[in-house]
């Protein structure tokens, strides 16, 4: 397979020229125009934060994307489905109203926003799986899959279980119904690890309740929590692989990632700790696996910021290097098995030329 194009701008820019404008710039430059937009339903598929973060991407940004659309005769929407876990998106009447609190609404983003799987995360619609290994089928949400064209809008940042959360993150688990997260995530039933319990009393696992979301791994300050797979975080990188094929599958897809405020953990969380890495730039291509590879090459150049959990832990004269941004980050992770099975499967390709644009 050939190299994929990926194409890079900083967050540099003359006075008089909003980032905002430089986005719009380097999507146009990617290749955004060849699609026949016109008349057409387009999916803009994001991430609205969860109350109380802040590093999500700002509705500026959204709202950059969605012009490009209009301006090329298509009809956006933002969108995200609900989650598995209890938190402030649950439903889409909470989903709603925390976009809102956000910023995010028809004035601030010029487009409407649609919850993909509903009321109650169950207005899903079974897609197959091309070349699925783990899902032959996958659950995603019914408005992204009634949409003509499909967009992701990431914010790269860490990743308390998946490593990092990118482009095949936003997509997979982002766009499956609440029962397609599930069954990305039933590999994993964590459990306590006594000898390194503090017992802060902050969290127990009660095995016939647990979901396998992983939320309780990241919420633990000292690593006590793991799964009981040891493989779980791979197969939830691979099925989140899976989910993808099945999202961007037989119809045009376009999908942009900021690298900005790389919190350690992922925009669910209800709080936001300092980035790790400092702010690096903008990308956007046509693969999603090459963007994703790109960012991280990226990130994997960058130097750790010390006051942050990464710098922390590099810090620590006790603690094991792994020589891995991520797993330094966030130990019990895993993301190459992510990327590697979503190229064999045929989503795209890690090998790209990255496209420079000032």
């Amino acid at each position: 397979m050939e190299k994929s194009k990926v194409y890079f701008t900083d967050f540099r820019t003359r006075m008089g020229i909003p980032l905002t404008e430089k986005l719009q710039k380097l999507i146009r430059l990617a290749g955004i125009g060849s699609i026949d937009f016109d008349n057409k339903f387009v999916a803009i598929k994001m991430h609205f934060g969860e109350l109380g973060n802040l590093a999500y991407l700002r509705p500026n940004y959204a709202k950059a994307v969605a012009d490009v659309v209009k301006e090329n005769g298509g009809m956006p929407f933002l969108t995200d489905c609900n989650t598995l876990y209890p938190g402030s998106r649950k439903h889409a009447l909470e989903h709603m109203d925390c976009a809102n609190m956000n910023g995010f609404n028809t004035v601030t983003t010029g487009c409407q926003i649609i919850i993909g799987d509903g009321l109650r995360g169950t207005d899903d619609i079974l897609v197959p799986v091309p070349n699925g290994e783990y899902c032959k089928e996958a659950y995603i949400g019914r408005a992204i899959m009634d949409a003509d064209i499909f967009i992701s809008l990431t914010h790269f940042k860490g990743h308390e279980q998946a490593g990092f959360g990118g482009t095949i993150k936003n997509i997979g688990m982002g766009c499956g119904s609440r029962a397609g997260k599930m069954q990305q995530h039933q590999s994993g039933h964590p459990h306590v690890i006594e000898d390194l319990c503090r017992g802060c009393r902050k969290a127990w696992i009660d095995p016939d309740k647990c979901k396998g979301c992983g939320r309780c791994i990241g919420a633990c300050s000292f690593d006590a929590i793991e799964n009981d797979n040891w493989d779980a975080p791979q197969l939830l990188g691979c099925r989140m692989a899976e989910y993808t094929a099945a999202v961007v599958s037989g119809r045009p897809s376009f999908h942009i990632s900021l690298i900005t405020d790389v919190s350690p953990n992922c925009d669910c969380h209800g709080e936001n700790d300092a980035p790790i890495l400092p702010d690096i730039g903008m990308l956007a291509s046509f693969d999603p696996v090459a963007l994703d590879q790109a960012c991280v090459d990226l990130c994997s150049k960058a130097e750790p910021i010390r006051n942050s959990q990464l710098g922390d832990n590099l810090a620590n004269p006790h603690f094991h290097d792994h020589g891995d941004h991520w797993h330094n980050s966030n130990p019990n992770v895993s993301w190459a098995e992510t990327l590697e099975h979503a190229e064999k499967i045929g989503i795209g390709t890690r090998q790209y030329e990255l496209v420079t644009m000032k």
